[in-house]
């Protein structure tokens, strides 16, 4: 199971993501990616995504009000204090090679 990252939202200013970006995770471990990252958004990532492969997003407290299936994090930037921007990422389990779905 792969997954896919999404931009769902920003609030605030992000100088990295716009609304729609996306990049990928393959095999657990491959970032597959046609964008810059920003580290606050893997940090914020990385302690759910190997969970996220083979299990249920309910399962781990991430699922969405609507739907169920897709997961949500945020980046670690607290725009508050920082003036910067706090993105908001949706994560959807794919199965089978992610590099079909556009990363851009």
């Amino acid at each position: 199971m792969d997954l896919v990252v999404r931009v769902k939202e920003i609030k605030g200013h992000c100088p990295v993501y716009k609304v729609g970006d996306t990049f990928a995770l393959e095999s657990g471990y491959k970032l597959v990616t046609e964008i810059p990252l920003c580290m606050h958004s893997l940090a914020s990532l990385l302690p759910h995504y190997n969970a996220l492969r083979v299990s249920k997003p309910e399962e781990w407290g991430l699922a969405g009000k609507d739907d169920r299936t897709k997961a949500y994090v945020q980046c670690l930037d607290p725009m508050a204090y920082t003036g910067g921007g706090t993105v908001i990422f949706e994560i959807n389990r794919v199965d089978g090679p992610s590099s079909t779905v556009s990363t851009k």
